[in-house]
């Protein structure tokens, strides 16, 4: 049996498993924010078939980078040491591109929270990654 979906897909592709603390945290942001949008794409396809543009709209609203600031923001207080250094490495990693329609600090902010979704994915740590989700949703009063 395989470690997680990471482990496989490396596998599959007869490649190593690299050192989680060997990436950047904008590395990390970078898977997070790939496997935070398949967590909410599955959890609106899950609600039901609908057509394609309400799908794309739903989960636009949730994907955003003001709505994952306002959810980092709610998990503050729930997150380890070690979650909270994750985070603060995205959050302060200096990036070359800004989202257009965000502020610099939900935009902080927001890398912050998909590199501790990332290092969460990358450390198969995905009952960890839904809670936090979950609960992050909850907060913002977009429960699925």
């Amino acid at each position: 049996m395989e470690k997680g979906l990471n482990e496989y897909i490396l596998r599959q592709f007869g490649m190593e498993h690299v050192d989680i603390r060997s990436y950047s945290p904008l590395a990390l942001a970078y898977i997070g924010d790939g496997i935070y949008d398949l967590v909410i794409r599955s959890m609106i396809v899950g609600k039901g078939n609908t057509q394609a543009n309400q799908l794309h709209r739903q989960t636009s609203q949730l994907v955003k980078a003001h709505t994952q600031s306002e959810m980092i923001e709610v998990l503050l207080p729930e997150l380890s040491e070690e979650e909270m250094a994750v985070y603060k490495r995205g959050r302060n990693a200096k990036s070359p591109t800004m989202a257009k329609n965000a502020t610099m600090t939900d935009y902080r902010r927001a890398t912050g929270f998909e590199a501790l979704m990332g290092y969460l994915y990358l450390e198969n740590q995905m009952e960890r990654m839904m809670e936090l989700i979950k609960k992050a949703l909850a907060g913002i009063g977009k429960e699925p």
